[in-house]
């Protein structure tokens, strides 16, 4: 019989009204945990309508809870999942990415390592940069990796720390997640992914625009990423709650590469329209810092007993389109 994660655990889930955060929530409600601290900085955007339909114990305001923090206050916590954090890979201003990205993890590191707590984060596909060093997550390698972009660098500079740092909670466990696509990624803006973006350019105007190629090697639409459902990475976050034995950095994503032209074509036979794609130039601004090609190695996921099938382009965007984004963006 496969283990269960404890009903009766009492979760801290920063992030927790953004894209990935709010699903965790959703998902660990699926599994009866309702004891659930959320924590985010929902100001004036949607980002509230991720939660309303979410069981869970408080909301606070991230600010608010590093101050109760530093007071103890949420010390009966038996396990932080970190998703809060800047995901812009545009983001120019580097000492914010600085603040959110490594010294608020560190924080949260050292309360955890402190009372006892076990502790899952984000990290990032984006600190592999090109992929001239692989898409390995040995943690042997992370310190050959060159990000192509300051998001990527602050991810980066946080998973070198966490290796290197001796006080650790009783459970670390970052996870490197490759390009998630999936409800509840509205609040993204520009950030959301193509499928979200895809979707509604098919409605108005009945085709998709993607970016043309820069890059000899790789033809208008051929540029490739490891393209994974935002259900299974939190079938992996589950997996990690089940199994506080396992510790590291591990990749999240499918395993395989998928063209960004085949991805388009997953949301029109979702949509059971005819294909049509309009390629148009890149903007300057992405033209140095933009990856072509991403495959997530997930040889430790396996290894640690995770067994998985991940959902594949077609099956993924297929469950989105039909029911979520064909609904109003329905919310996970």
């Amino acid at each position: 019989m496969s283990a269960e994660i404890n009903k009766n655990m009492k979760i801290i889930v920063t992030g927790g009204a953004g894209f990935i955060g709010s699903c965790v929530a959703g998902m660990l409600n699926k599994h009866g945990v309702e004891s659930i601290v959320i924590v985010d900085n929902i100001g004036t955007t949607e980002k509230w309508k991720n939660v309303r339909n979410k069981k869970y114990r408080e909301y606070v305001n991230k600010q608010i809870f590093l101050e109760k923090l530093c007071n103890g206050e949420y010390c009966e916590a038996d396990v932080i999942i970190h998703m809060g954090a800047c995901s812009s890979t545009t983001q120019a201003d580097f000492d914010y990415l600085w603040q959110n990205n490594v010294e608020y993890t560190k924080t949260l590191w050292r309360y955890c390592a402190e009372h006892e707590i076990r502790f899952i984060y984000a990290s990032s596909a984006a600190t592999y940069g090109n992929g001239e060093n692989g898409f390995s997550d040995d943690i042997n390698k992370v310190k050959e990796l060159l990000p192509l972009n300051a998001y990527g660098y602050s991810k980066q500079v946080f998973d070198q720390w966490s290796l290197k740092e001796k006080k650790k909670p009783t459970q670390y466990v970052g996870l490197k997640f490759f390009n998630v696509y999936g409800p509840n990624e509205y609040c993204k803006g520009n950030m959301a992914s193509m499928v979200f973006h895809g979707y509604r350019q098919i409605k108005e105007t009945g085709k998709i625009q993607l970016f043309q190629s820069n890059n000899s090697r790789y033809k208008d639409g051929a540029q490739e990423r490891d393209f994974v459902y935002v259900k299974d990475v939190c079938k992996v976050i589950a997996y990690f709650l089940k199994h506080p034995q396992y510790n590291g950095i591990f990749n999240v994503g499918t395993g395989k590469a998928s063209t960004f032209e085949q991805l388009a074509t997953s949301v029109f036979l979702a949509e059971k329209r005819d294909t049509k794609i309009e390629y148009i130039p890149m903007p300057d601004k992405l033209k140095k810092n933009y990856q072509y090609h991403t495959k997530a190695e997930i040889e430790s996921l396996r290894n640690i007993g995770y067994h998985e099938k991940f959902m594949d382009i077609f099956e993924g965007v297929e469950d989105y389109v039909e029911n979520y984004l064909s609904k109003d963006y329905a919310i996970y």
